[in-house]
C-alpha cells in the first residue's frame, strides 16, 4: 500500500511539471497572440491598395495586355505554403496541409519549420528553404519572395502560384485557406467611364512593376495570418492541456487520498489485533 501511494504521488508530481510547462506556453501564446493580431489589421490596407491599384490600371486602359493576366495553359503550378514552426497546437498545421493538396510535380515554397520539413521528406522540388521560421519572415523577406516569383513567371518557371495558409478569424476560430495568385484574374472591375489615365511609361510596364509588390503584399498578410491562427491553435491547445491537468491531478488526489486512509485503516487494525493478542 505504501508502495502504491509513493507511486501515485509520482505521477501527481508529474502531471503538476507538465502543467507548468503547458500553462507557461499558454501564457506565451497569449502574449504573443496581440502582436500578432495588430499585424493583422496593419497588413490588410496595404494588400487592398495594391491589389485596388491594378484592377485601376487594367480598368482604364482598353486593349490592356500582361503576361501577369494570361490565363493558366495546364502547366507546371508552384505553391507557397504556410505552416507552423512548432507542433503542440492542435490540428493547425495538418488541418493546413490537407488543404494545400500539393501534387507530384509541384513546385514547393514553404514557410514554416513543419512545411519545409514535410515537403522535403516527400520529395517535392522546394524552391527554397530559407523561410524555416515564419515568425522570422519580415515585410523585407517578402518583398523578396514577391520579386523571385514574378521573375519565375515570366521566365515560365510555372504558370500558375497559389498560396495556402490558414485564416484568422477570431481567437476560436482558424480556417485553412488557399488562393491563386497568378496569373491575375482579368475583367475583376468595370471599365472606366470618362477620361483615360495615361501611364508612362505604359500602362502594362506599371502593372508589371506592381505586381512584384502585389505578390509580397498577399504572402505578409497571409503570413500574419498564419502566425495568429498558430498561436491561437497553441493557446487553445494548451489551455486544454491544462484542463486535463487539473482533472487528473484532482483524480489523483483522491486516490492518493483513499489509499492512504486504507493505509491507516489498516495499521490501526493490526495495533488493535497486537494489544488484543
Amino acid at each position: 500500500m505504501a508502495e502504491s501511494m509513493k507511486a501515485i504521488k509520482s505521477r501527481i508530481k508529474s502531471v503538476e511539471n507538465t502543467r507548468q510547462i503547458t500553462k507557461a506556453m499558454e501564457l506565451v501564446a497569449t502574449g504573443k497572440l496581440r502582436h500578432a493580431k495588430e499585424r493583422i489589421e496593419h497588413s490588410r490596407p496595404f494588400f487592398e491598395l495594391l491589389k485596388g491599384a491594378l484592377e485601376d490600371i487594367e480598368a482604364q486602359n482598353r486593349d490592356f495586355t500582361s503576361p501577369f493576366t494570361k490565363p493558366a495553359s495546364g502547366g507546371r503550378t508552384c505553391r507557397i505554403v504556410i505552416a507552423g514552426d512548432r507542433g503542440l497546437a492542435g490540428g493547425y498545421n495538418s488541418n493546413l496541409f490537407k488543404a494545400a493538396a500539393a501534387e507530384e510535380g509541384d513546385l514547393i515554397l514553404p514557410i514554416g519549420r513543419k512545411a519545409v520539413e514535410l515537403y522535403r521528406r516527400k520529395g517535392f522540388e522546394i524552391l527554397s528553404g530559407d523561410y524555416a521560421v515564419a515568425e522570422d519572415v519580415s515585410v523585407g523577406s517578402c518583398g523578396a519572395i514577391g520579386e523571385e516569383l514574378a521573375k519565375a513567371f515570366l521566365r515560365g518557371d510555372f504558370d500558375r502560384l497559389t498560396i495556402s495558409y490558414t485564416s484568422y478569424i477570431n481567437v476560436l476560430t482558424q480556417s485553412p485557406a488557399s488562393m491563386e495568385i497568378l496569373p491575375i484574374a482579368s475583367g475583376t472591375r468595370e471599365r472606366a467611364k470618362g477620361g483615360l489615365i495615361i501611364y508612362e511609361p505604359s500602362a502594362e510596364a506599371v502593372f508589371n512593376s506592381i505586381v512584384p509588390q502585389y505578390i509580397s503584399g498577399i504572402v505578409y498578410g497571409a503570413l500574419c495570418e498564419s502566425v495568429a491562427s498558430e498561436l491561437s491553435a497553441r493557446r487553445a491547445a494548451m489551455e486544454a492541456a491544462n484542463k486535463n491537468a487539473d482533472e487528473m491531478i484532482s483524480g489523483l488526489s483522491l486516490r492518493y487520498n483513499r489509499a492512504r486512509q486504507a493505509s491507516i485503516t489498516q495499521e490501526i487494525t493490526e495495533i488493535v489485533a497486537g494489544s488484543e493478542a
